[in-house]
């Protein structure tokens, strides 16, 4: 394709980067990718009694110091030679295993840098790798989310993804949909030879592929969810239990409670597993009228983590009950369709009932918190379905190239079932090639693949 082919050939110098974590630790590990790899490493290398890098098998493993250029040795470190095009990034690599503190490896990828290497940019090893043609598009962007997956969940759906479960799903579509260009193409190029368009058959497989497009989609809710999670904020008047509420689902004392309204003056986040879907649970300032400065902040950003929310919790007192406050408060949020929690219920007066359409609970006691997790997945989760150990639709993008599919190859039924030219059944057929081709990378233009790997972190 010819923007890859564009981007391969500005992949012509060496780039280096820690693909750690920057910190202390025991090991860190700097990788070093290109067609200079091996004389790069080697320049700032003393080998003990081994060969250069460049001599060495691929895949071994070498000891060796890593001087400076006045011969002082930086770090005592193990170099992992990786020949092209089995490597990582399908291009010779060297991955340099030192101390892990901050000081020898910044010194070390200084070395590099003086030595002929330049500092890769967010993602541009996986680039480089998909680029190489050592894996799809979809495959590289699994690389990320298997790095920033929350829950158990999360990450086998993305070794799903990275071992090609989606990308293969899409392939078999792509195959069916090229199979009726073809005959299109040829119908209307060759029609001597292989005479009139079987309209019937074409049809059969255009909606083959339009259901099995269906299936796919069908899981996108759930996979986006299981990725990305979903914001649920906790609100109310001031001292109704929200941070209580929160340490309670969190197990842990996370939030500050006090008896004193007004405690919790700045949003609090903490992510909550609920049934495989990473939940960003906010505990925010009570919501109400204020003289105070900093309290007058904190429900600002109250409001705004509101407007930014998949579902919001109205958290009411139960041993107070409804107070004028609060039926503003309902009437206020309407338009965030909240989810009524009724807190403090072991203090609830004797005598007195709550809504049966409203969650009771006690975070105190911790009582009936299941019925409000249970509650939590019914309005998070509603009827998406659950992914299977197949392929699964997990980004927003994959989901908008597979609807626009879906919707050129309904055009292209619809062309066919009205008899139109073949000419015209083509171009639907051609713009659902396209859009499946967004998913895998075959059309993806260099911007689409820019934004995707810059959200990566370096050295990955």
């Amino acid at each position: 394709m010819t923007n890859q082919k564009s981007m391969i050939a500005q992949n012509d110098d060496t780039i280096c980067a820690l693909a750690t974590p920057s910190g202390t630790g025991g090991i860190g590990v700097i990788r070093i990718s290109g067609p200079e790899a091996f004389v790069v490493a080697d320049r700032i290398s003393a080998r003990r009694g081994s060969k250069k890098c460049a001599d060495s098998a691929g895949h071994t493993l070498h000891r060796a110091d890593i001087i400076e250029a006045s011969g002082e040795v930086i770090d005592d470190v193990l170099q992992a030679v990786f020949h092209a095009p089995r490597s990582y990034t399908g291009e010779d690599v060297v991955e340099i295993s030192a101390h892990g503190g901050l000081v020898p490896l910044r010194r070390i990828i200084a070395r590099l840098l003086e030595s002929g290497a330049r500092l890769a940019r967010p993602g541009e090893f996986t680039q480089r790798a998909f680029l190489s043609g050592k894996m799809d598009l979809a495959q590289a962007e699994a690389v990320g989310d298997i790095i920033a997956a929350q829950t158990e969940q999360a990450h086998r759906q993305a070794r799903r993804q990275s071992a090609g479960h989606l990308s293969r799903a899409v392939t078999d579509v792509r195959a069916i949909v090229l199979g009726v260009l073809a005959q299109i193409e040829a119908s209307i190029d060759f029609p001597e030879d292989v005479g009139e368009l079987d309209t019937d058959l074409c049809l059969q497989e255009l909606a083959r592929a339009h259901r099995q497009i269906e299936t796919l989609l069908s899981t996108a809710d759930r996979g986006i969810l299981q990725r990305e999670g979903a914001k649920v904020v906790l609100a109310g008047r001031p001292n109704v239990g929200k941070s209580s509420l929160l340490n309670a689902l969190l197990q842990i004392d996370r939030a500050i409670v006090t008896p004193v309204p007004g405690t919790t003056r700045d949003v609090i986040e903490e992510t909550l597993n609920l049934r495989g879907i990473p939940l960003r649970l906010s505990d925010t300032a009570g919501l109400r009228e204020t003289t105070d400065e900093v309290e007058r902040i904190g429900v600002a950003r109250t409001r705004e983590n509101l407007a930014d929310a998949d579902l919001v919790v109205l958290v009411l007192d139960a041993a107070s009950g409804e107070t004028p406050e609060d039926v503003e408060l309902r009437a206020e949020l309407a338009g965030y369709a909240p989810l009524i929690v009724w807190n403090k219920c072991d203090l609830l007066p004797p005598g007195q009932s709550l809504p049966m359409d409203e969650i009771a609970v006690s975070a105190a006691m911790r009582w009936n918190l299941p019925a409000l997790e249970e509650a939590l997945a019914s309005r998070i989760l509603g009827d998406s379905a659950l992914t299977s150990d197949g392929a699964a639709v997990s980004h927003a993008r994959h989901k908008y190239a597979l609807e626009s599919a879906r919707a050129h190859l309904q055009d292209a039924i619809q062309t066919l079932e009205a008899d139109l030219p073949a000419d015209f059944v083509s171009i639907d057929v051609r713009g659902a090639l396209e859009s499946l081709g967004l998913v895998t990378g075959e059309t993806a233009t260099e911007d689409i693949l820019a934004e995707i790997f810059s959200k990566f972190c370096i050295g990955k």
